[in-house]
């Protein structure tokens, strides 16, 4: 399970997908949440700007993504 760390309350789920590194950019992380191919703790979600926050743990092409402080 890949973790990212973030210092403020939230982080964008696109944003998130950036700084785990399992995107190469904003515009991939738009078609791949848009398409669903994203899940936020087991449902897809499909906005890009859907706040993820300490504890949630996003699910991409298999690879879990845990959120920590």
């Amino acid at each position: 399970m890949l973790e990212i760390t973030i210092r403020d309350e939230f982080i964008k789920l696109g944003q998130a997908l950036k700084l785990a590194g399992v995107v190469e950019d904003g515009v991939q992380a738009k078609y791949e949440i848009q398409d669903g191919n994203v899940k936020v703790n087991g449902e897809v979600d499909q906005r890009r700007g859907r706040k993820v926050y300490v504890g949630d743990v996003i699910t991409f092409e298999g690879q879990e993504i845990k959120v920590i402080k």
